[in-house]
């Protein structure tokens, strides 16, 4: 077995499109992926499990119909299973997520930007 770990900047790096999350790592039933990100996203939900987002560059804030948080580089939050949001960055993010393998990136929501699904980098 080859053992080598996992650069985020350069995965970053070779991903040039936007809302197209990208596998690098699975820990059991969960995948890690890199996105870059910028404008506005569409409101979903995912009602059966929780989402991490991790901001390694940028500003990402995330909208909830009550309220929001911002987060910076360093910083994480989990957003709750079924609680409605809509990520957003003035200018462009990059972040790594954490969900379960198989979550739509739109959640039920659907639409233009659902990106494919379980894509390597």
């Amino acid at each position: 077995m080859a053992y080598a770990a996992v650069n985020l900047a350069e995965k970053l790096e070779r991903l040039t499109e936007q809302w197209s999350p990208r596998v690098v790592a699975e820990l059991n039933d969960y995948q890690f992926k890199v996105v870059r990100l910028e404008g506005d996203f569409v409101w979903h939900d995912h009602p059966e499990t929780d989402e991490a987002f991790l901001v390694l560059e940028g500003e990402l804030r995330i909208d909830f119909r009550d309220g929001a948080v911002t987060l910076g580089p360093g910083e994480l939050f989990v957003v709750p299973r079924g609680v409605e949001h809509k990520p957003f960055a003035e200018k462009e993010v990059r972040m790594l997520l954490i969900e379960p393998r198989g979550v739509l990136n739109t959640g039920r929501a659907g639409g233009e930007r659902t990106a494919v699904n379980d894509l390597w980098i």
